[in-house]
């Protein structure tokens, strides 16, 4: 049997193409054009991350002042709760007192 030489695929493929002088000119101004475009893809994304941490921060602002606003909320109704409590209970005193004083003018 002959000893063989296995060659990988991509060496057993043809040639590489020549390019001419146009071609090139043509590809590297494409390429050109390709890496300015992935700069400023590249800017945009950090302009849109600064963006988005901004606004990130914002959010956690407005969340804790939700939670403030929700606890004052809440001590709030707790004390006008107390306060009709008392109201009430106050209400109920004078009407005692006044049907107290006309059972008293009616026995005059």
């Amino acid at each position: 049997m002959t000893p063989t030489i296995a060659l990988p695929f991509w060496a057993q493929s043809k040639p590489p193409r020549v390019v001419v002088p146009e071609e090139a000119e043509v590809l590297r101004k494409r390429n050109e054009e390709l890496e300015k475009e992935l700069k400023k893809s590249i800017e945009r994304e950090e302009k849109m991350k600064e963006e988005l941490q901004k606004t990130w921060k914002r959010l956690k602002v407005a969340e804790e002042a939700e939670e403030r606003l929700c606890c004052q909320l809440g001590e709030f109704e707790a004390e006008a709760v107390d306060q009709a409590r008392a109201y009430r209970a106050h209400l109920i005193n004078l009407m005692e007192q006044l049907s107290a004083a006309q059972k008293l003018l009616q026995s005059q």
